[in-house]
């Protein structure tokens, strides 16, 4: 059967079809003993596919798991200056990566799995997956800074897409806020960012939900697996 390089890395568990397309463009894949640096087909019965030495072939078994991520800890498979990272907290004999991002100081819902077509999915920008945040910022949200926020900004080079917002509560001084915040891009840090640009930098934050995944009572640094109708929620999208 034929099949692009960087999908079948992807159905092997190797990473995400955009990252496998930056490994073979780095030259850390080989087809049938030769480097390639291009994207091409190959035949899943014949050829045989290596990815820094090792021989990939398709997982087996796919698993879907679900990690309330604490604070401190890093959305990586390992971490250059040995920090703590995700892999540390979720123990599983497949080999996992995580969908997307949590920032280091963010805690909340993040999903791990080697279904490297589902994460291709949840992580493309043609989809717009909603992913809600609980945020705790510095003084309280005017409804002329809400309905900014809710149009679009400029941070940096970009205008954010529209996003929602709306206060929860705040506290009896009235220097801090609880927001819930929805949005469905995921650039670096961009809750924060927006936050910031509003002039209500954020104190805590966390992710409770992405499309129709809630984190529930699952308390923080707990983990579990998907249910089945969440994997096939996620096989949809």
């Amino acid at each position: 059967m034929q099949e692009r390089l960087q999908k079948y890395m992807a159905r092997c568990g190797v990473a995400s079809r955009r990252k496998s397309e930056e490994l073979i463009t780095e030259g850390k894949v080989k087809i049938n003993g030769v480097v390639v640096k291009d994207v091409v087909l190959i035949d899943t019965d014949k050829d045989v596919i290596e990815v820094n030495g090792k021989i990939i072939r398709p997982e087996e078994n796919k698993v879907y798991i679900m990690l309330n991520k604490p604070t401190e800890v890093i959305t990586s498979v390992k971490d250059q200056f040995n920090r703590k990272t995700v892999l540390d907290i979720v123990k599983a004999d497949e080999r996992l990566f995580p969908v997307g991002r949590l920032d280091y100081d963010t805690s909340g819902l993040l999903i791990l799995t080697n279904d490297g077509e589902v994460t291709y999915r949840m992580t493309h920008p043609s989809h717009e997956i909603d992913k809600v945040y609980v945020a705790e910022v510095l003084g309280i949200p005017t409804d002329e800074e809400m309905e900014l926020f809710r149009r679009g900004l400029k941070i940096e080079d970009y205008i954010t897409s529209p996003a929602e917002i709306k206060i929860i509560k705040f506290s009896l001084d009235r220097k801090k806020a609880t927001l819930e915040i929805t949005i469905h891009e995921g650039r670096n840090r961009q809750v924060r960012k927006m936050c910031e640009k509003i002039n209500h930098p954020v104190l805590k934050l966390k992710r409770v939900k992405i499309g129709q995944l809630s984190l529930g009572d699952l308390k923080e640094g707990e983990w579990r697996y998907l249910s089945k109708a969440e994997v096939e929620y996620l096989k949809s999208i």
